[in-house]
């Protein structure tokens, strides 16, 4: 795909998520588009970054590692900032580069790396703001926490570690209806006092704006298949 494209696609992209949002009595502004940038190259997000958009995904930590350090000095330059989003699992031995590299950290998924969090945080004093995932669908294949325990895990979260929960994330099950796992997980997140929802990828985001999404992760409908 083209740079042009790209572009066209990123701007198409913002307007059916405008959309979607008036369409449900929301605000536009209220929900942000992240836009996955796993296993494509510098000279295919630039584009992007330089069109305007600032929120970005990355799958695995050794990869944003290697790309966006200087992406983000190019972005520095022209007085722009850019927002890192972890949204792949994350193994516990690579959390002190997680909270270095991330300011968003979405994959909060079981208490070892919540505990691992809590101590890098507390060494350093960097606090990425953290989402606590949750299986949604409970299925065996995901990483997240299990609906029934997301409840205590948050607790567990706030209380004895200390940390700061903005609020949650899911991935729906593929082959089946997203809108009640994105209303369960809203449900979870209101009685937790949780203003956060990362819900919604290319192919469902639309609901998710309609059940209360406040940010989208969009790849394929910006940059292409992988």
């Amino acid at each position: 795909m083209g740079e042009a494209d790209q572009v066209g696609r990123w701007r198409e992209t913002l307007t059916l998520i405008a959309r979607a949002a008036r369409d449900a009595g929301r605000k536009p502004e209220d929900v942000a588009l992240a836009a996955v940038s796993k296993t494509f190259g510098e000279e295919e997000i630039w584009p992007v970054i330089a069109a305007g958009q600032s929120i970005f995904g990355e799958n695995r930590v050794q990869e944003a590692k290697a790309k966006w350090p200087e992406l983000r000095a190019r972005a520095a330059a022209l007085g722009r900032a850019v927002e890192l989003h972890l949204i792949g699992p994350l193994q516990s031995n690579k959390a002190a580069e997680a909270v270095a590299l991330f300011d968003w950290i979405e994959t909060v998924d079981r208490p070892k790396i919540a505990q691992a969090l809590a101590a890098e945080m507390a060494k350093t004093g960097k606090r990425p703001k953290l989402l606590v995932q949750v299986n949604i669908g409970e299925e065996p294949q995901k990483a997240g926490i299990a609906p029934a325990e997301a409840d205590g895990f948050l607790a567990d979260c706030r209380e004895r570690l200390g940390l700061r929960i903005e609020g949650l994330m899911c991935i729906p099950p593929a082959d089946r209806l997203a809108a009640p796992y994105f209303a369960l997980l809203a449900k979870i997140a209101a009685r937790n006092g949780l203003g956060v929802l990362s819900m919604g990828m290319s192919a469902d985001y639309g609901v998710a704006i309609q059940l209360g999404a406040t940010h989208v992760r969009v790849g394929s409908a910006i940059f292409g298949s992988r």
